[in-house]
């Protein structure tokens, strides 16, 4: 009897545990389902977003900078194609290494390195940057062949900047350079950061950096479809990028040219400007500097060379140097006379090659003077002497407010960035300039 009623105990509570059992599957499954349409009804649309995301990605497409010619169409600069080799740092493992290993395959010099550690440290936010440009096709087949063994290093084609002239014109037309922090904030300030995408280069100086709107273009893009695996399977959808504008300049680069000869070795600047329009036909800073040294990210060699040169290469001295005017300012001083009525201009005085005032000998540039010394004859033969009475005739008070008229002291608005507006020195110039009040005072000899 008592093993019957085991035998029904162990059954009821095989049939507890199968129960429980079921009910516990048919939980889960319920749990299952109603997460199944959870996904499937409400959550569609969220998903279905972010599957087409994975699945689809916007690639942009660099456009081509606009060509930069002379008032005769001489190209100034312009765009070629080649090959670069690129490593992305955070898909490239050790970097050392990585490098190392490449240099069995392509020809990295010591300079590629240095330039390619000074890029690291200025463009932090660009995903790849390159170790070795213009590529041959030897170096491409070669890396090519071997290229799944260097993850996070690829080639591509990309177009470069080239100034055919090299130093010739170099202040005037700049140079492009890899974009930096700064350059990424003043883009995201101006509202084109979106413009720039996949664009590693910017106008740096000169016209290239003044017409960099211009110059640019418009981004295009490419929506790619891609597998899992983040190949490329197709292209969906293109809007092809719209080239940057060509710029023809007013400058004539012959004459450029020959005025840079002229200057050889020595320091200064010229500027050549046509009287009939004010468009400018030469301007010359010398020394200049080769523009094609940054395009691909000046080395630090190169680099401390220019920047520590005595000579100041960098300088563009015709916009942003600081000079006495000279002889050339004599004109203006005589249409200052003239605005004043003062007698000055009337009468006749004697020229012995200097002028001494406040117990100061002011020498003449002609020794022994000009003699007999009218206003017109002031003027054609430059007389110092002349001058220098009429200034303390004059007065300083009238020669700054006459001219400030004439726009001495602010900038000219030339179409280059970095100009300096210079002095038009006056009593409450220097008041501004210097702090000891005992400089502050305006002396006549300073006139």
């Amino acid at each position: 009897m008592s093993v019957v009623l085991n035998q029904k105990s162990e059954r009821f509570a095989f049939q507890i545990r199968l129960i429980v059992a079921v009910l516990f599957i048919l939980f889960f499954f319920g749990v299952l389902f109603a997460r199944f349409v959870w996904l499937q009804v409400f959550e569609h649309e969220r998903y279905l977003t972010l599957a087409e995301q994975n699945r689809i990605s916007l690639v942009p497409i660099s456009p081509s900078r606009g060509i930069i010619r002379d008032r005769n169409g001489v190209v100034l600069a312009h765009n070629f194609s080649a090959y670069t080799l690129e490593i992305t740092p955070s898909k490239a493992g050790k970097l050392d290494e990585t490098i190392e290993k490449l240099k069995g395959i392509v020809d990295i010099t010591a300079k590629d390195r240095r330039r390619f550690k000074k890029l690291q440290d200025e463009t932090k936010d660009f995903e790849t940057l390159p170790i070795r440009t213009h590529l041959s096709d030897e170096e491409v087949a070669r890396f090519a062949a071997q290229s799944y063994l260097f993850p996070g290093v690829e080639l591509k084609a990309r177009l470069f900047r080239q100034y055919p002239l090299g130093e010739v014109g170099s202040h005037l037309i700049g140079y492009i350079g890899r974009i930096n922090d700064r350059d990424i904030k003043d883009l995201e300030a101006d509202g084109r950061r979106a413009n720039y995408r996949g664009t590693d280069h910017i106008g740096k100086l000169g016209i290239e950096s003044s017409y960099e709107q211009q110059l640019h273009g418009i981004t295009g893009f490419e929506q790619v479809e891609i597998d899992s695996g983040g190949r490329a399977v197709r292209t969906l959808k293109r809007t092809p990028p719209q080239s940057g504008k060509d710029l023809t300049l007013s400058v004539d680069i012959k004459l450029q040219e020959m005025i840079e000869k002229q200057f050889a070795d020595r320091r200064g600047s010229l500027v050549a400007i046509d009287p009939r329009n004010g468009g400018v036909l030469a301007l010359v800073s010398k020394p200049g500097f080769d523009p094609n040294l940054f395009v691909d990210g000046i080395d630090p060699d190169s680099w401390n060379e220019l920047n520590t040169s005595i000579d100041k290469p960098l300088l563009n001295r015709a916009i942003r140097g600081e000079y006495p005017p000279g002889s050339t300012y004599k004109p203006f001083m005589a249409m200052a006379a003239l605005e004043g009525d003062f007698p000055l201009v009337r009468q006749t005085i004697s020229d012995p090659g200097y002028f001494i005032y406040g117990g100061h000998r002011f020498n003449d540039s002609k020794k022994g003077g000009y003699g007999s010394m009218s206003f017109d004859r002031s003027i054609a033969l430059s007389s110092d002497t002349y001058f220098y009475q009429l200034a303390v005739q004059m007065g300083i008070d009238h020669i700054a407010k006459f001219m400030a008229t004439l726009d001495f002291g602010t900038q000219t608005g030339v179409d280059l960035p970095g100009e300096r507006p210079g002095i038009l020195p006056s009593p409450e110039w220097k008041k501004q300039r210097f702090k000891n009040p005992a400089q502050q005072k305006w002396y006549s000899g300073e006139t």
